[in-house]
């Protein structure tokens, strides 16, 4: 009781907060990009699966999270693979619209998914449960906190970015983008890399513009590539 009654404690809570509303947002998007491809009833499903595993993935993490990003070349692999997840997220984004799915192909469409939501969680989490962690300070009750509170933000982030993408489906490229933008910026923050991105502090941003723009790139190409297969196979 009396942890909770410092101005410390209170100042911690406001900085988790603050935390958890930034860097769960480009989670919130990977899970929206990932289900938006498959049909309503299916989406919930994937958010709470997907989301569920996450946060068990990040409770997991929040152990050993500072001993992990100091392994060489752990953040450039995983840069990759968002990467490789924009491209093919922004590749499947002209599934969404298709309706003829069989229930098979739908099992496999939500699996799919949540593998996805994985994937790309277990490399996009670990700034945000460092972050959280730095700012508990090793007070459990403000690193679980942290944990409890993202949970619903990602929920609720996840939900009302696929309303949006459905609406508005020039976001997907701007999710898309994101990953891009992320993937660009975990490859340069890979310890190995450190004294380059001291020495250039802009090299970061560069990186984080060629990530998104590679991603965006590389997906319309595909997209472009079988939408072409596509029609001659049906002349």
């Amino acid at each position: 009781m009396e942890t909770l009654l410092t101005a410390d404690f209170w100042i911690g809570i406001f900085k988790i907060i603050w935390i958890d509303v930034i860097l769960s947002g480009d989670n919130a998007v990977v899970i929206a990009l990932a289900a938006r491809s498959l049909p309503p009833e299916q989406q919930r499903k994937a958010i709470l699966w997907g989301a569920g595993f996450a946060i068990v993935l990040r409770v997991a993490l929040t152990v050993v999270a500072a001993k992990l990003m100091q392994l060489p070349f752990l953040e450039i692999l995983g840069g990759c693979l968002l990467l490789w997840i924009g491209v093919s997220l922004l590749q499947s984004d002209d599934a969404a619209d298709d309706n003829t799915q069989d229930t098979g192909s739908k099992q496999r469409g939500i699996f799919t998914a949540i593998r996805t939501i994985l994937m790309a969680d277990l490399v996009m989490c670990l700034d945000n449960v460092i972050a959280v962690a730095a700012t508990a300070k090793g007070d459990m009750t403000l690193l679980i906190f942290g944990l409890a509170l993202s949970i619903p933000l990602v929920l609720f982030g996840s939900s009302l970015m696929i309303k949006l993408m459905d609406r508005f489906p020039w976001i997907v490229l701007l999710g898309a983008g994101l990953i891009g933008w992320v993937a660009g910026e975990t490859i340069v923050n890979d310890h190995i890399l450190d004294s380059v991105a001291q020495q250039y502090p802009a090299v970061k941003y560069v990186a984080a513009v060629l990530g998104a723009a590679l991603v965006l790139a590389m997906g319309r190409h595909l997209q472009q590539r079988k939408t072409a297969a596509l029609q001659q196979s049906l002349r």
